[in-house]
């Protein structure tokens, strides 16, 4: 059995420890500082899950606790800014590391850390960076040129009923993070930064209106991949109508983007959690096959599911299921990944069959 130390087991965190459970093989160290959120994980249902109370913020216990178990990769499901420490005790205990950081400054940070190691590090997992950006890579070989790629991603509430149209699924600091730092894509061939909540727009999927606006961290590494290659490419987030307006208010008319401790409370004291939500993934590419402008699409909603008797988001499964699919086929042969992986290093035919990877099929 590969030991793990999964960092964090709040909403995702706890669903990727039952998809490995499952498995019976993975030994499964699950981590967190809150004794209330260890708590909370049906560990007696799976033995291989051992609860531990850690602050992985104290890199000198990290690390004791990683050499005393044998620990073989170090999973962070923590907030993002957590992630270079914990980047740093894998990188100096010869561990493999993997993330679900949108944060483009985290990951940056992780590359350099990474730098010459025999271990996988790889940053980025989950949905959006994640999955999203293994399709569009995928798509993208189906050209002989690229012109346009347009990644959207939308996590919503199935039945919405506040003036937000919106639920928190998954990280309020990861959210904030993405309406408010600056967003990456392609323009004319060259690497360029946008600004979030700008670029709006509208799309209809299954007769249903979304808005989409730039948000930052989504296109992942792609846009350092791809620069001069492709002519226009992008990643935004789709919300229902209304939803951008309101957030443009409260980020930039009311300076909370400065206060985002402040907006974070707020957002928590007054948009409730659900379970009950919707994925919306959408891919465009245009480009040229066989001389003709050609377009080809993947749209694909996913729904919550029960798993291991428990019901869990569509969010939570989607992240989930997208760390854990990348880390099976890491772990499955890892002399083949060293130092840092992007994710569209990740063939979408190899995704799609693994056993985690059939969450998104």
């Amino acid at each position: 059995m590969t030991t793990l130390l999964l960092l964090g087991a709040g909403k995702i965190g706890a669903l990727i420890a039952t998809l490995l459970a499952e498995t019976k093989e993975y030994d499964i160290h699950l981590a967190d500082v809150d004794p209330e959120a260890i708590k909370r994980i049906r560990h007696d249902r799976f033995p291989v899950i051992h609860p531990v109370i850690l602050d992985a913020s104290d890199s000198q216990a990290l690390s004791c606790y990683v050499s005393e178990h044998k620990v073989e990769a170090i999973v962070s499901s923590l907030p993002y800014y957590c992630n270079p420490a914990v980047a740093r005790v894998a990188r100096d205990m010869g561990l493999h590391y993997f993330d679900l950081t949108e944060d483009v400054q985290v990951t940056e940070q992780v590359k350099t850390i990474s730098a010459g190691s025999a271990q996988a590090f790889v940053p980025q997992c989950g949905l959006a960076p994640g999955f999203i950006s293994i399709v569009a890579n995928a798509l993208m070989s189906h050209f002989e040129s690229v012109e346009t790629v347009k990644m959207r991603v939308g996590a919503l509430p199935v039945n919405p009923s506040n003036v937000l149209k919106y639920s928190l699924t998954w990280s309020t600091d990861g959210l904030i993070n993405e309406y408010g730092n600056i967003c990456y894509g392609i323009e004319q061939g060259v690497k360029t930064p946008l600004l979030p909540l700008e670029g709006y727009e509208t799309i209809e999927v299954d007769g249903l209106l979304y808005e989409a606006f730039n948000t930052s961290g989504g296109l992942g590494t792609l846009a350092d991949t791809y620069a001069g290659k492709v002519q226009t490419m992008n990643y935004k987030t789709l919300r229902y109508p209304g939803h951008c307006e309101k957030i443009h208010f409260l980020m930039n008319e009311l300076k909370l983007n400065q206060q985002r401790d402040v907006l974070k409370r707020i957002l928590e004291n007054a948009i409730p959690k659900t379970l009950q939500d919707v994925v919306l993934i959408y891919v465009a590419v245009i480009g040229r096959i066989d001389g003709e402008l050609m377009e080809e699409n993947y749209v694909k909603k996913i729904y919550p599911q029960r798993i291991a008797g428990k019901t869990w988001s569509a969010i939570q499964v989607t992240t989930a299921a997208g760390l854990c699919s990348v880390l099976d086929v890491v772990l499955t042969n890892p002399a083949a990944y060293q130092g840092f992986i992007t994710q569209e290093t990740f063939p979408l035919s190899t995704i799609l069959a693994n056993r985690f990877g059939t969450y998104f099929a």
